[in-house]
């Protein structure tokens, strides 16, 4: 794969996003390994996942996501149909993207991370051109991630804001992850 720098395109520049994760109030979403998520950042968007399978080193999942008119009305809706906001989390997201394959660099209250989706065929060399490694791709989300602080920290607090980590600083064995990239790279941590 040729993934020269000067043919990537930033598709997104980096942009503030609040989600809200829905289901039920005995978690069958949850249980289940699906996901309802309402989006804002410059677009208001709804988002359905399936449960997440492995795919040779990767995690795929069917996703539907489409962009709604007004976040609030749709969040009523949602409520409406008997769905709770159980998660809130925020991230700045940039996006840039080759040939079909889009990598999106996540900044979260407790780290960041890169994010690479495309054909299965494109990830792992994507990758290597960016000096990750592919043995240490974390096939979490960043909601069970959150988990795992939570619990390896004792931490109260259900949602993963910004102001909820002003204080809190993070390493990846809080969350039983490593970095995937090399030692003088992204060692920012919040």
């Amino acid at each position: 794969m040729a993934a020269e720098a000067g043919r990537w395109s930033l598709i997104q520049p980096r942009t503030f996003e609040v989600n809200l994760r829905f289901d039920t109030s005995h978690g069958d979403l949850r249980r289940a390994g699906r996901v309802l998520r309402l989006r804002k950042d410059e677009r208001a968007r709804l988002t359905y996942k399936d449960q997440s399978r492995e795919l040779g080193g990767a995690v795929g999942r069917r996703e539907i996501e489409f962009v709604v008119d007004d976040f609030d009305s749709a969040r009523q809706l949602i409520e409406a149909l008997g769905f709770e906001v159980v998660f809130v989390y925020e991230k700045y997201r940039s996006i840039f993207e080759h040939q079909g394959t889009c990598v999106m660099l996540d900044e979260l209250p407790y780290g960041k991370f890169i994010e690479i989706e495309g054909e299965l065929g494109t990830l792992r060399p994507v990758a290597e051109w960016l000096g990750l490694d592919w043995a240490k791709a974390i096939p979490a989300s960043y909601h069970s991630l959150f988990e795992r602080l939570r619990k390896s920290r004792g931490l109260t607090f259900r949602d993963l804001t910004f102001d909820n980590f002003r204080t809190v600083r993070v390493s990846p064995q809080d969350m039983s992850v490593d970095y995937a990239d090399t030692p003088d790279l992204g060692r920012e941590s919040r």
